[in-house]
């Protein structure tokens, strides 16, 4: 493996000072950007696109190729996991991913089995080693997986939600299944993640997109300690560098001291909660270790004029204010419909104007 030329994004997630905030997107290779599009069309599907560790390679690459980014994100997406569980994932033209056997029944929750990602997620670990050789060591490459939780929800209710009532029957009335699918999944994203870091990633996020739609106590009992052991069952080391790792829990902002503490090197923001008033609450005071923050530019401000994505970039510099441990993100991922443009000037008012508060 080569030497990495840049590790600006590895030194800010251990809180390392750097001589300005990194910056990464989450959904950077994506439909925002033409040349996506025209390699998604050759693929002739996304699950193609995502099954072909060539075709994941080069998506992984374009937005690097475009914008002055501080590291690459597996092209994959957080349901290869169930999918790799037999639960049939298929996408529904305009209607979003689905499952064809959704976990309603005792029998199939009882039958659910952890795969071994180097048989059933193959692909995902050879694109991984694929893009880590094409990178040749510029930045580093993040592998990711989605939580316990929010994967479960996909395998109870077959599809995206907006009320999750099959999944609120089953944690109310069946607590027992709903830990049982947990624990399983639990098991599938450690061996998953390890899978990553083995073939190259050299950090990993967790996705827990849906954990916020909880209340406090079963965020409590049904999400974070699963994530919480996911942290303690990563591999720490690899290459001879810590492999940090990341946890975003999109509407978590209620629990960021907990999140905080769960074993994780650095907490991702949504844009609801003020990273300055973020950092106050998890940063180094006695007694309390402190974690980097990631994030949290409202993607919506993408749609927007050059003028307003540089002035709301520099506010939340602005807001975390001096020192390390930020990385600079959007609260959640970028718009199809943004200019690729705009992230451009997003891109560089970082890079140029971060450099103050690291001085």
């Amino acid at each position: 493996m080569s030497a990495l030329k840049n590790d600006t994004f590895l030194r800010a997630l251990l809180r390392q000072p750097t001589e300005y905030t990194p910056t990464w997107l989450m959904r950077q290779a994506g439909r925002y950007l033409p040349e996506y599009c025209a390699t998604r069309a050759r693929a002739g599907s996304f699950l193609n696109l995502c099954k072909s560790p060539s075709l994941a390679t080069e998506v992984t690459l374009q937005p690097l190729a475009r914008y002055n980014l501080d590291a690459a994100i597996l092209f994959s997406d957080i349901l290869t996991v169930p999918d790799a569980m037999g639960l049939g994932l298929y996408f529904a033209e305009g209607e979003g991913p689905k499952f064809e056997r959704p976990l309603r029944e005792e029998w199939a929750i009882r039958d659910l089995q952890a795969p071994n990602p180097h048989d059933h997620l193959r692909y995902v670990i050879d694109a991984v080693a694929e893009i880590r050789k094409a990178l040749d060591g510029s930045v580093p490459l993040i592998g990711f997986s989605g939580s316990p939780f929010t994967l479960s929800c996909y395998m109870i209710e077959g599809q995206g939600s907006d009320s999750y009532t099959q999944v609120k029957k089953m944690m109310y009335g069946r607590p027992d299944l709903m830990h049982h699918i947990l624990e399983v999944t639990t098991r599938a994203v450690i061996d998953y993640l390890n899978a990553q870091i083995e073939a190259g990633a050299q950090a990993v996020m967790v996705f827990d997109s849906w954990g916020g739609m909880l209340s406090q106590a079963a965020y409590l009992e049904f999400s974070l300690p699963y994530m919480a052991r996911i942290m303690a069952a990563l591999t720490r080391e690899r290459d001879g560098r810590t492999v940090p790792r990341i946890v975003f829990t999109k509407g978590g902002g209620l629990w960021l001291e907990k999140i905080a503490a769960c074993g994780c090197d650095a907490v991702g923001l949504d844009w609801t909660i003020d990273i300055g008033d973020a950092r106050r609450r998890v940063g180094d005071r006695a007694g309390h270790q402190g974690v980097a923050l990631q994030g949290n530019m409202d993607p919506s401000i993408l749609l927007t004029t050059p003028e307003a994505v540089a002035k709301e970039a520099e506010q939340v510099l602005a807001s975390y204010g001096h020192g390390s441990g930020h990385i600079f993100n959007l609260g959640h991922g970028i718009s199809q419909f943004t200019p690729p443009e705009n992230v451009s000037v997003l891109v560089e008012t970082v890079r140029e104007k971060s450099r103050a508060f690291h001085v």
